[in-house]
């Protein structure tokens, strides 16, 4: 897109899954809505992702009246890596990267560990449940394969079988950002979480990073406790819309 484009894109990896067209569209403003419905009416788009800044209860509102459901809402937390210490890591489960044929196992975790989990595609209730289910394994995936996706995977590995992954990337020279976890629900409750998160960290300080983001749904409540007592603190929020153009 050139600067004068709308803050809108298709999405390929989405239209291949759904088998419809899709655009996504960050940082929507009032003022860019009419350019972005242009855009998708203009290039045959089906559904469009869109967000907001929650702050931003006017863009929000102008989505809503232009025929946009609100489908989930992203909370971010952030925390200095260098004003604190990282905590220990008291797990006994070692972490360590991903290794090449491992793709396999992570995407296991990632099927039982988003298993019922409810973001902003199972929120819509015209997308198949199946192809929502798959987002996240195939996020997982792609991460172990293309360091377009992520900079660095981790796992976790008990009695020689991989319970848990972390996928992390570079933002900047300064921020991490702690992208796509899960914990097979047999291994949970053993602090797995916990230890993927500290060796996120420590990644992120060991890249030259002095901030690290994460982010998840509003209502998951805890992991937002792992943070918080993890020295993590509430940043920012993103609201989700979609918008079907067979309805206007």
């Amino acid at each position: 897109m050139t600067s004068d484009a709308p803050p809108v894109d298709l999405s390929p990896i989405d239209g291949e899954r759904f088998g419809i067209s899709v655009a996504r569209a960050s940082v929507v403003a009032p003022d860019a809505l009419a350019s972005v419905n242009d855009f998708c009416r203009e290039n045959g788009v089906n559904l469009l992702i869109a967000r907001c800044p929650a702050s931003e209860l006017r863009a929000a509102q102008a989505m809503e009246r232009d025929g946009f459901s609100l489908m989930d809402t992203l909370v971010y937390y952030a925390r200095n890596l260098k004003k604190t210490p990282i905590p220990s890591d008291i797990g006994k489960v070692p972490i360590r990267p991903v290794r090449p044929g491992e793709e396999e196992a992570v995407e296991r975790v990632a099927a039982e560990s988003f298993r019922g989990y409810f973001g902003h595609y199972h929120a819509d209730g015209r997308l198949p449940r199946k192809q929502c289910d798959q987002v996240y394994t195939s996020w997982a995936v792609r991460s172990c394969t293309s360091r377009d996706v992520a900079d660095e995977v981790l796992v976790a590995e008990r009695d020689a079988n991989i319970v848990g992954f972390a996928t992390l990337r570079l933002n900047s020279q300064e921020e991490g950002d702690g992208v796509l976890f899960g914990v097979d629900p047999s291994a949970q409750g053993h602090g797995i979480y916990r230890s993927l998160m500290i060796h996120g960290m420590e990644w992120c300080v060991s890249k030259g990073a002095t901030r690290m983001v994460t982010s998840t749904q509003i209502n998951n409540v805890a992991v937002q406790k792992v943070w918080a007592r993890l020295g993590f603190e509430p940043s920012h929020a993103y609201y989700t819309f979609h918008k079907w153009f067979d309805r206007t």
